[in-house]
């Protein structure tokens, strides 16, 4: 449905790196989310009004809210699309990102407040009404709420949208509330047993899960996550590509929303080239990363010298002292500095986080290292984070 609705609403539906495209799915989506929720809200409450069960009337409400977070990212979606101003000269992207926040903060409300309600049905537990329509409306929830969560997960793996598959988490999670309430529904029938309130707080820990799964997939972008892997390879790949890279580093992936991303980096060149020819190579890396990743690029070129016998034998002595303490460093930025007395050489390490020496330990070891190959070598070593 939702693929049909695509190929007959949106313009050039398949180029889903476009802004204008990922900002239509998003409509779409939550139109029909929209649609589908007030559905279940209607038909789930004539449900609960028929059994008298709290944990049915619960979901209806869960699925009332469910609609309210469908009309936010719609706004949110559209709200994203909007062009830069001189206020926000990056564009409005992470709009989207408030908008699952905010929807995440509803799931979490509605969670609590179905916990405290079922704790009562618990303390003063009344008799369910079976009914075949009530088992009819509770399986038919349960395919159309598993059917949402399929087409908001497709969609959120083809636009890259993280508050997209929060959404579809959301799906997934009443999809198995559900089906616990047709089980507390089925069970009091034939067993007697009264587990509504029970399954009325089971629903309500899959919603809390869902919010707080939802929350943390909005507020990581928010707040500044790593990029992805394969994005950070296919960055890679691209700049190495060319003969006169030797190398990247202090690569960035600055995030301002989806279809907004700049990256800058590190581009090693070899420092006897034609300084003209080489800018000219990063111009078009430059404008080949645009067009392929559509992101906006900044490259920092670092002349490397490639043909000189010590500096190359001591760039290796450094990389192997490196490479002692741990695979995970790496070395970047070597030059060295020759004076009468002595020589610097001065490079950079590369550290992952929570790393077991301190910055001040690495470069004790280093300069220690370095002096037991000749007593006239100082290390001036700057420690790096890794960003990717």
């Amino acid at each position: 449905m939702v693929t049909f609705l695509a190929k007959r609403c949106i313009k050039n539906y398949g180029d889903t790196r476009q802004p204008a495209v990922r900002q239509a799915y998003g409509v779409l989506c939550g139109i029909l989310g929209i649609f589908f929720n007030l559905c279940l809200f209607a038909i789930k409450s004539m449900a609960g009004v028929l059994s008298n069960s709290i944990a049915i009337t619960a979901d209806a409400f869960n699925n009332l809210s469910d609609a309210g977070s469908s009309i936010i990212t719609l706004i949110g979606f559209k709200l994203s699309g909007q062009e830069p101003d001189p206020a926000h000269p990056f564009g409005h992207g992470r709009m989207e990102y408030l908008a699952g926040l905010i929807v995440s903060g509803i799931i979490l409300l509605m969670a609590a407040e179905l916990i405290k309600t079922s704790v009562g049905k618990i303390l003063h537990p009344q008799d369910l009404t079976f009914n075949p329509v009530v088992i009819g409306i509770l399986a038919v929830s349960i395919l159309t709420k598993l059917y949402m969560y399929l087409y908001n997960k497709n969609i959120a793996s083809k636009i890259e949208s993280a508050a997209m598959m929060a959404t579809a988490t959301d799906s997934l999670s009443d999809t198995a509330a559900t089906t616990v309430v047709l089980i507390a529904t089925l069970t009091q029938h034939f067993t007697g047993l009264h587990i509504d309130g029970w399954c009325g707080i089971l629903v309500g820990l899959f919603i809390l899960s869902a919010g707080i799964g939802a929350a943390r997939d909005t507020i990581n972008p928010l707040l500044g996550q790593p990029p992805e892997k394969e994005f950070v390879e296919r960055i890679e790949k691209i700049v190495l590509s060319y003969p006169d890279i030797l190398g990247i580093h202090d690569l960035i992936v600055h995030n301002y929303g989806p279809g907004r991303v700049m990256i800058s980096l590190h581009a090693e060149v070899s420092a006897s080239g034609d300084i003209l020819s080489l800018h000219d190579t990063i111009d078009n890396i430059e404008r080949r990363l645009q067009s392929q990743l559509q992101c906006s690029a900044v490259i920092h070129m670092d002349p490397v010298v490639t043909d000189d016998a010590e500096t190359s034998y001591l760039k290796e002595a450094m990389t192997a002292i490196v490479q002692e303490m741990s695979p995970a460093l790496k070395l970047h930025d070597f030059r060295l500095v020759k004076g009468p007395t002595h020589t610097n050489i001065i490079f950079d390490v590369l550290v992952p986080y929570h790393f077991k020496l301190e910055d001040s330990q690495i470069r004790a070891l280093i300069e220690q290292k370095a002096k037991a190959i000749d007593p006239t070598y100082f290390t001036v070593v700057n420690v790096d984070k890794d960003f990717t």
